[in-house]
């Protein structure tokens, strides 16, 4: 798996050094990172006691040249309409933001790295479901 899209537990396990999840972005060639993600980040800094150092550190992660920032676009729509339907017909809706970031990760062809075990539910992405 060399194409990976990171949802915001696996951010916040890779920024604690949890080798899991750390192992698998070093060898990683493209890792994705939603824009969903980065205000569900920007969100926790706000809440937390060092917005500066960890802004400054996502700011970094960001700037990694295998890092690319993915923005919800007219096509990720699309999917994440597709994935609410087939999930809510099916009984079994998610949190409405892991659901634009598996669309997100549909559309660029990449795996969600994930800790959420919901992820699995979602048949049109495949996920990486890491434990803590």
């Amino acid at each position: 798996m060399s194409r990976l899209c990171l949802d915001t537990s696996a951010y916040s396990h890779f920024k604690r050094g949890d080798p899991a999840v750390v192992d698998r972005l070093d060898a990683a060639a493209w890792i994705g990172l939603p824009t969903v993600v980065i205000g569900e980040l920007e969100a926790g800094f706000l809440l937390g006691g060092q917005v500066d150092r960890n802004q400054r550190e996502l700011a970094a992660f960001i700037g990694h040249p295998v890092v690319k920032v993915l923005d919800v676009t007219a096509a990720v729509a699309r999917v994440y309409g597709e994935i609410v339907t087939v999930l809510r017909r099916a009984g079994t809706p998610l949190p409405t933001n892991d659901l634009w970031i598996a669309a997100t990760a549909a559309s660029a062809g990449a795996t969600v790295l994930t800790y959420d075990g919901h992820f699995r539910q979602i048949e049109r992405v495949g996920s990486l479901v890491l434990s803590d």
